[in-house]
């Protein structure tokens, strides 16, 4: 079954094409990455999926819904960690979980249950009843992450999701991921961390400029920029032409 289907997308902001012509499509109990540059159209195509952004030309579908003619029912289910966490900080970190789970319509036990399951495993319990605003920034994405896993989604967006997280925070997460993407869940998600991306993603996208440069597997990204053996860095480098950077290095040093 698809998971999500971007099909024929682009976006504009004035002059500015984010993305342009991009279609992507992604089965149920994936871990696919989206990689590429500063301006490449990953968190623009992210929010579109959202249903944040309209794309000017275009559709896009999770589990067959369109997103845009169906948001409220798509949105159901999907769960979306930001680059930077945008909490009510004058709630607890429990209020905050609790409203969240009622916005998803858990009943009380159940959002009782999840609450107190993702606090432990995240190491926040005895910390639940302080206020937001006095967390650190660590704090506040270990809560943005319970906050989109609560409701069991069936797609994961993430951009950037392991930032200011601690190792074993980090650990807890990519182990969640594979383990929900046993069960057929999807996970979608921009990193500039190529390793995490390596190691964890079952296809990866790479974009630049708005538009799709490569995408595939490991092996398939490697046949494609004819590296055998390569790293994800040396095929993303050479994909989006920034692989010789010695003169930089050179300049930098001097």
């Amino acid at each position: 079954m698809r998971a999500l289907s971007i099909n024929s997308v682009s976006k504009s902001f004035g002059p500015v094409k984010a993305v342009q012509n991009t279609s992507i499509e992604i089965e149920a109990g994936k871990i696919q990455g989206i990689l590429g540059p500063n301006g490449s159209g990953k968190s623009t195509t992210l929010k579109m999926v959202l249903g944040m952004l309209k794309p000017d030309l275009g559709s896009i579908k999770v589990y067959g819904v369109d997103v845009q003619q169906s948001p409220i029912e798509a949105k159901r289910m999907v769960g979306y960690v930001p680059e930077s966490s945008r909490l009510y900080e004058f709630l607890t970190g429990v209020e905050y979980l609790d409203f969240i789970g009622d916005v998803h319509g858990l009943d009380v036990e159940t959002k009782k249950s999840r609450i107190t399951e993702f606090l432990e495993a995240f190491e926040l319990e005895g910390r639940e009843n302080e206020m937001i605003s006095g967390y650190s920034q660590g704090m506040k994405q270990k809560i943005a992450m319970i906050a989109a896993f609560i409701h069991r989604p069936r797609l994961l967006v993430f951009d950037e999701p392991l930032n200011g997280l601690d190792p074993k925070a980090a650990r807890i997460v990519k182990d969640l991921i594979h383990k929900l993407a046993r069960d057929g869940v999807t996970t979608i998600f921009s990193t500039h961390i190529l390793e995490i991306a390596e190691a964890i993603c079952d296809g990866i996208t790479i974009m630049y400029e708005g538009r799709i440069l490569a995408e595939g597997t490991m092996q398939e990204l490697r046949s494609q920029a004819g590296m055998p053996g390569s790293t994800l860095e040396d095929v993303f480098m050479k994909v989006t032409g920034t692989n010789d950077v010695r003169s930089i290095v050179e300049a930098l040093a001097r």
